[in-house]
């Protein structure tokens, strides 16, 4: 992994995540059988719905079906579990994708599943009364996200570079991980001073009220997709099939929630999530807005990674040419919106 003096933390390191582990995963599940495996074990999100299980109780995946193995709160484990055959896919903001490549990975980035629009984007929040109004007012602060080494590091950087802030400056500011659903209760203790916030925890602490914005992404870069689905080369390979079906759903289902009125897709989710059983609180999706997916059916025109292609190279974090963007991604499986 290349590391780089002038920086304070490892931009987009992967925790735990060695080349060797990565190229030596298994895809015990995954079998290889006759027409493939037809079982895709993943991860979900706590008291979310996920664009894959939005298309599977569409009936989008047809004979496709998922196997909850469990829940996380970091895109980077998610892509990682997938790059080491612990599940079948994973989902990650763009520049985890790349960083994650850049060690050898043997992944391929299939569909875009998030990103950043008028209705869905990641808020950075302050109470009130806070006194923080610019980048400089960060020096010292505590910045609470859901993961390091992700989409909301890689903006908190964007906007302290944009501010002038210069590398030891930047590396005075102190992001931190808190659990996305005590995020909002975190920085009304003060006990952060910044709260990233995003979807539905962010519209439901903005109802509350006491809070107001320092920036957005979307205010940062505009409408984008942010991340994507990734699956390994070998599961491709041996389940051409079945990922054809998976990513076909997904886009599917993206195009769904885009074109259906508001109200219904709420009512959905809140039904899959009380009927799926896991002890979640349903009230926050009635705050649902938008996936942010920019692209018609989610498909990966490209620019979306070349964005953290070059910024990682520009940091140091990866060599120039370490990553070759055609060999990134794939629209091949992808049989809606073209």
């Amino acid at each position: 992994m290349a590391t780089t003096a002038s920086t304070r933390r490892q931009f987009l390191s992967l925790l735990g995540l060695s080349a060797v582990a990565v190229s030596c995963g298994t895809t015990a599940g995954a079998s290889s059988g006759k027409g493939g495996t037809k079982t895709l074990r993943y991860q979900g999100w706590a008291g979310q719905v996920t664009l894959p299980e939005l298309a599977e109780d569409l009936g989008y995946l047809e004979d496709v079906k998922l196997d909850w193995v469990g829940n996380t709160i970091s895109g980077p484990q998610d892509i990682q579990s997938a790059a080491t055959g612990q599940v079948d896919f994973g989902g990650a903001f763009n520049g985890a994708v790349v960083k994650l490549a850049a060690n050898k990975a043997p992944i391929k980035a299939v569909i875009s599943y998030y990103g950043a629009d008028k209705y869905a984007y990641n808020g950075f929040y302050v109470l009130k009364d806070s006194p923080i109004r610019s980048a400089r007012d960060l020096i010292g602060k505590k910045i609470g996200m859901n993961t390091l080494g992700a989409h909301s590091e890689a903006m908190l950087d964007i906007y302290l570079q944009r501010g002038g802030l210069s590398q030891s400056d930047i590396g005075k500011t102190e992001p931190l991980v808190v659990p996305p659903v005590n995020t909002e209760q975190t920085l009304r203790q003060k006990q952060i001073d910044v709260a990233v916030l995003g979807g539905l925890l962010r519209d439901k602490a903005l109802a509350t009220g006491g809070i107001r914005p320092l920036f957005t992404d979307y205010q940062l870069l505009g409408a984008f997709s942010a991340g994507t689905y990734v699956m390994t080369d070998r599961f491709l390979k041996q389940n051409p099939d079945t990922a054809r079906v998976f990513v076909t759903g997904v886009g599917k289902a993206i195009e769904w929630a885009r074109s259906t009125p508001r109200e219904e897709v709420v009512a959905r989710m809140t039904d899959i999530v009380k009927e799926r059983g896991r002890n979640e609180d349903p009230a926050p999706l009635k705050y649902w807005q938008s996936f942010g997916v920019a692209e018609k059916a989610g498909r990966i025109t490209g620019k979306e990674l070349k964005l953290w292609i070059d910024w990682l190279a520009e940091r140091g974090d990866i060599k120039k040419g370490q990553v070759t963007l055609s060999d990134l991604y794939t629209n091949e499986f992808n049989a809606s919106g073209s």
